[in-house]
């Protein structure tokens, strides 16, 4: 009997090892979307407030979506992507199979989904054997950014900016007072640097005032004397033909902190057209250079 069961767990752990390959086969384009969840990185991108600990419940396994500590060693269905974890994986199989009890995992669930402490392998064989809840000791981490199932790291990022983006605009009224909706970024944080930026611009106004600036005025100073001047360096040199996918809010950040940086090294005297020229052409990826440099490869193959 002992050895039918062991006989069926390796053939579970095959069957599930076997997903994990056809899985990553089917994302080898974009590979980020086979990948298992990183718990570290989702609470750097949410930064919950707190934790409360919930005690005992029953879990959704179509929410679990990460692990703290595995996240390499599966993939986002949770199959196994490594016979080194053969010998584990089995023995809890076979505890299903003649029924043991296993003792419940542990999670943080931050924005709806679940990211398991221990019992990694739990999960997995409760997963590929198709159950639909499991029982789990909870501490939920405070964040108002709600995930769904199924969600990708790129996903994930580009909820958190949303976010971000309605907290800046709610926050400063920035598209009312300048009548731009448009201030889009494809990166986390960057409705914070420019909220430093304006707070720093409104700083240095202050200086040569009696009376101190207001908010709205310093935005919309901000806005008309150091962000459209870098916007309209960007389209007269038409810088975003090199930087496919990101935005001109992107390069305004990039090329400020360029320029920033090439002034301290040289001077207050280096002009904001040549940094953005430099910067463009250092950082820059163009379809003509990518040809040039496709070229020069294939030069070298036939030398």
């Amino acid at each position: 009997m002992q050895d039918y069961i062991q006989k069926i767990s390796e053939e579970d752990f095959n069957k599930a090892r076997n997903k994990a390959l056809v899985n990553e086969i089917q994302h080898f384009l974009n590979p980020d979307e086979s990948k298992l969840l990183s718990f570290s990185e989702i609470k750097k991108m949410l930064k919950p407030q707190n934790e409360i600990y919930k005690g005992m419940q029953v879990v959704p396994i179509d929410l679990i979506a990460g692990s703290e500590g595995r996240y390499k060693d599966f993939d986002n269905h949770f199959f196994p992507k490594s016979t080194h974890l053969r010998h584990r994986w089995e023995k809890i199989d076979q505890a299903h199979l003649t029924d043991v009890i296993l003792p419940p995992i542990r999670v943080y669930e931050i924005g709806g989904l679940y990211f398991v402490r221990d019992g990694n392998h739990r999960v997995s064989v409760a997963k590929s054997r198709g159950c639909e809840m499991i029982d789990a000791e909870v501490i939920s981490l405070q964040s108002e950014i709600k995930l769904k199932a199924g969600m990708s790291k790129e996903k994930i990022i580009k909820t958190v900016i949303e976010y971000e983006k309605r907290e800046f605009y709610s926050e400063t009224s920035f598209g009312d007072i300048t009548d731009d909706w448009n201030l889009n970024f494809t990166s986390l944080g960057q409705y914070d640097v420019i909220y430093q930026h304006i707070l720093i611009h409104k700083y240095y106004i202050n200086q040569d005032q009696t009376e101190e600036i207001s908010m709205p005025d310093a935005i919309i100073s901000w806005y008309e004397q150091v962000y459209l001047p870098v916007i309209n360096t960007i389209k007269k040199q038409k810088i975003m033909k090199k930087f496919k996918g990101r935005t001109t809010s992107d390069m305004y950040v990039w090329i400020i902190k360029y320029w920033d940086d090439l002034k301290t090294k040289f001077g207050n005297e280096y002009s904001l057209d040549i940094a953005a020229s430099d910067f463009s052409e250092k950082f820059g990826s163009g379809t003509i250079k990518k040809l040039l440099n496709k070229i020069k490869i294939l030069l070298k193959l036939d030398g």
